[in-house]
């Protein structure tokens, strides 16, 4: 009996296997033998009342898989088919795709060279201070756009505007100065004319002094006129001498006291000029109190803020002309070959994806970037191992890009040069002993 059941069982699990490698099969044989059907169905009820303490009397037998060698056999004589058609295949997209990469780089991919060490740059412009003082206001905010001549930060200009009432005073007090001396020197004059008055008297007394004078030597050499009156015309003649002399010092005393007055006018006048140069400082200064902006560009950086207490060359901020920004790709020497000045370069730039844009060379650096730095390299000492050096090569933004304001200082950028027009030389052979030939003057 027990050999029964375990065979019905056999039966039972043998059933799904067969089902599923052939539905049509599993059909076929659960209609033609119905009994089989229902003894299985009685095994399967029975087989929980079994327990682990009454195992059957007979082994179970070892199963035996069923495998139908029809439906095996298909898939495996369908994969060589398979494979033999796939990979000629590969093989084929991967040669069309050598090939063409072949050709397109050497039509095409080769005169192209492209460098990921480039960044935009713009000549910013430093805001310092040229006066000292507390920051009374600082009008533009951060990153806001500012044209030239706006006023930025205002700084306490009290004191300022004290010192330039001042020295406008000073000046007027000179220039009365100056009004007075001229007045003198009006007086001076009519000084001058009054003495040249009294020597031109002088100098007639004198002549009629030395008339009478001979008329009496005359008149005494004849013994017609007494001693006493020749004495008298001879005292008369020496008194109009003296008279003349000191006429003559009087004038010349006149002459000097208006030149004198008119020096001291002169540096009356020096003083003005130096004074009116104090107040044009000092309004130099009045104004310098208002920093205004340079160049037309966004405003940022700002380093103080409002109220604290600057000195002069203290750095205030920065003025960012956007409108104009360029950039400096570092080629490597060994990529400089074909690049010259006006050929064409495309921009990616990573800020902004896919979006490209068309650029200019503008021109090559002189001198590799380490030649500038503080601490340039010495390889004549020590040992050396050689380096390939990058060289700046500024290209040009076209204008209509730069206006948009999207391109910011210091953003990374791709750039690659299209080296097929204006370096035909390059290919040649190169003569550093004639580098006219290479490139003409």
């Amino acid at each position: 009996m027990a050999a029964a059941r375990d065979q019905a069982a056999r039966i039972v699990r043998a059933e799904p296997d067969m089902a599923e490698n052939d539905p049509a099969r599993n059909n076929s044989a659960a209609g033609a033998d119905p009994s089989r059907a229902h003894l299985a169905d009685d095994v399967v009820a029975r087989r929980p009342a079994e327990t682990p303490d009454k195992p059957a009397a007979d082994p179970p037998l070892p199963e035996t898989p069923v495998v139908a060698p029809a439906a095996a056999a298909k898939p495996a004589a369908a994969k060589p088919g398979k494979r033999k058609f796939v990979l000629p295949g590969i093989l084929t997209l991967l040669a069309l795709a050598g090939a063409s990469y072949g050709v397109h780089y050497f039509l095409v991919g080769r005169f192209f060279v492209g460098t990921d060490d480039a960044y935009v740059r713009a000549n910013s412009t430093t805001l310092g201070a040229r006066v000292s003082g507390h920051i009374a206001a600082i009008l533009p905010g951060d990153n806001a756009v500012v044209h030239g001549g706006d006023v930025i930060f205002r700084i306490d200009d009290g004191d300022y505007r004290i010192a330039v009432d001042a020295a406008r005073t000073r000046i007027a007090t000179q220039q009365a100065t100056i009004d007075r001396i001229g007045r003198q020197v009006t007086a001076l004059e009519s000084g001058v004319e009054q003495a040249k008055a009294q020597l031109a008297s002088a100098e007639a007394g004198l002549k009629r002094a030395g008339l009478d004078f001979d008329r009496q030597q005359d008149l005494s050499n004849k013994g017609f006129a007494s001693r006493a009156t020749f004495e008298v015309s001879e005292a008369g003649r020496d008194q109009g001498a003296a008279a003349v002399k000191s006429a003559q010092a009087a004038y010349d005393t006149a002459v000097n006291n208006v030149e004198v007055t008119r020096a001291q006018q002169a540096e009356a006048r020096a003083q003005l000029a130096e004074l009116q140069t104090t107040l044009a400082k000092a309004e130099r200064d009045l104004d310098f109190t208002s920093v205004r902006a340079p160049v037309e560009g966004t405003f940022s950086n700002r380093m103080v803020n409002t109220g604290d207490y600057i000195v002069v060359g203290q750095r205030l901020g920065n003025v960012v002309p956007l409108d104009d920004v360029f950039i400096d790709a570092n080629y490597k020497e060994t990529q400089l070959k074909r690049i010259r000045p006006g050929q064409p370069v495309t921009i990616k730039v990573d800020a902004y994806g896919l979006r490209k844009f068309e650029g200019i060379v503008d021109s090559i650096s002189p001198a590799a970037g380490s030649v500038f730095t503080l601490l340039p390299p010495d390889n004549a000492t020590g040992n050396f191992t050689k380096i390939v050096q990058r060289l700046p090569v500024r290209i040009r933004v076209p204008k209509d890009v730069a206006r948009q304001n999207l391109l910011r200082a210091g953003m990374s950028v791709y750039t690659t040069v299209d080296t097929r027009d204006g370096a035909k030389d390059a290919d040649s052979d190169t003569d550093l002993d004639s580098p006219t030939a290479i490139h003409p003057q």
